[in-house]
């Protein structure tokens, strides 16, 4: 048999073994009460362990290896965190185990122990041809509780992932929770493409100063768009002349220093997608929206956030232009249903979950998980290739789910930590 350690770790986590007739290499009868705590950092594998060897009850710590030989490769007779090890399980005992000041560390081979059935349960897992992910074969024929079981687990990580990073720019911010919205909230209007021009945009233009012109739609549009390096040039418009004249006091009143306007990216994108377009609709949801995250937090139900977006109308220059001083033909330019669920999905949840975390309120977090549960699947290539195996992302919290599953743990075949991949290594 050829495994990592990790597959031993397993095998010894959940008494995967045959246990009839254990001995210690000396010949001691080994009876395992309590395998222990897995340890996954520094330190011996599994702590807390209870084993009775021969007469003796003992607890402690099991330390577990490849072959027996490997305690002094690891150099743990010189580690003091070492000295409390009551039993070393070993897949192959190749010399014993004496310590320096002539301690004898019980030994326990599982050479001959481990059904071959499991091992080629796992060894197909991780050494197979799959091409989309280590369980393609079965995990379409798994039940829907173990299936929901992990998504909400691995939804959840990917969650608290995510929330360090809010933390870590609340932390730069202040701890102004509305302002870190405010940033987070202009990064995900870019939708990928345009993130970082939006981001670099909303923290040279703080939130405090959008606020003092919240009764004069013409100034916040002025503010966003001259920021954001759109008034530099010669203009013909009305409309626009008018915002580079308003964006001229504004900037020398606040000494502001516009980004640069080359970052905003067009190519390959629809007009409807045009970083134009999304700063004018940005600017409509600051004119409507003051203190847009306390109205989130104070908001109960899915319907009302989604409101927050719809009711928000662009100026009507943008109804006839994609840029300007370039007429097009006329079209609602008002975000649409699907923009719209992606800013709940990456903005709302997320600061709902991470607002809950960081204050210890789970009624935040769980109105998080309501609302991703509100919100319909992604599509992209990694759901696509989930559905071709049976698994349908059927709302945005388990799309969510199939993309940390798929993205920490399928493509690193991390199949020993995952509830999926223990749930199939199990099943007879």
């Amino acid at each position: 048999m050829l495994f990592p350690e990790d597959f031993l770790h397993y095998i010894w986590k959940f008494k995967l073994f045959d246990r009839i007739g254990l001995q210690t290499a000396d010949g001691e009868i080994i009876e395992v009460l309590s395998a222990g705590i897995h340890n996954t950092d520094s330190g011996p594998d599994f702590q807390n362990a209870r084993i009775k060897i021969g007469d003796t009850l003992w607890a402690g710590n099991v330390e577990l290896h490849l072959s027996s030989s490997d305690w002094q490769k690891h150099k743990h007779s010189t580690d003091n965190a070492y000295d409390n090890v009551i039993l070393h399980v070993v897949y192959r005992d190749d010399e014993p185990l004496v310590l320096p000041n002539g301690r004898h560390i019980p030994t326990l081979e599982l050479k001959d122990r481990i059904p071959d059935e499991l091992y080629n349960r796992y060894h197909n897992l991780v050494f197979g041809n799959q091409t989309i992910i280590p369980c393609e074969a079965s995990i379409g024929k798994l039940d829907d509780f173990t299936l929901r079981t992990w998504f909400t687990r691995v939804l959840i990580e990917r969650l608290e992932k995510k929330s360090a990073a809010v933390v870590k720019a609340l932390q730069l911010n202040r701890g102004d929770w509305e302002e870190t919205f405010y940033q987070f909230l202009a990064a995900n209007f870019g939708f990928k493409t345009n993130a970082l021009p939006f981001e670099l945009l909303a923290k040279s233009l703080p939130q405090n100063i959008l606020a003092k012109h919240k009764n004069n739609p013409l100034q916040i549009e002025a503010l966003i768009f001259g920021q954001a390096g759109f008034l530099n040039e010669d203009l013909t418009d009305a409309y626009p002349q008018g915002l580079k004249k308003e964006y001229a006091f504004l900037r020398k009143k606040y000494s502001l220093t516009p980004i640069e306007n080359h970052l905003w990216k067009f190519m390959r994108l629809r007009p409807q997608n045009f970083p134009t377009i999304r700063l004018a609709q940005f600017a409509a949801l600051v004119v409507n929206s003051n203190h847009l995250f306390s109205k989130v937090l104070d908001t109960r139900d899915v319907k009302g956030l989604q409101n927050l977006f719809t009711d928000i109308k662009v100026n009507p220059y943008w109804e006839e232009h994609y840029k300007f001083d370039k007429e097009a033909k006329p079209s609602s330019k008002n975000l649409g249903q699907s923009s719209i669920d992606i800013l709940l999905l990456n903005t709302l949840a997320l600061f709902l979950f991470g607002y809950g975390k960081h204050h210890q309120l789970q009624h935040y977090m769980d109105r998080s998980l309501k609302l991703l549960e509100s919100l319909p699947g992604e599509q992209n290539n990694v759901i696509a290739g989930f559905s071709s195996l049976g698994v349908k992302a059927n709302s945005a919290f388990e799309s969510q789910a199939l993309l940390e599953l798929k993205n920490y743990y399928c493509n690193y075949k991390k199949c020993l930590e995952c509830g999926i991949g223990n749930k199939i290594l199990k099943l007879a």
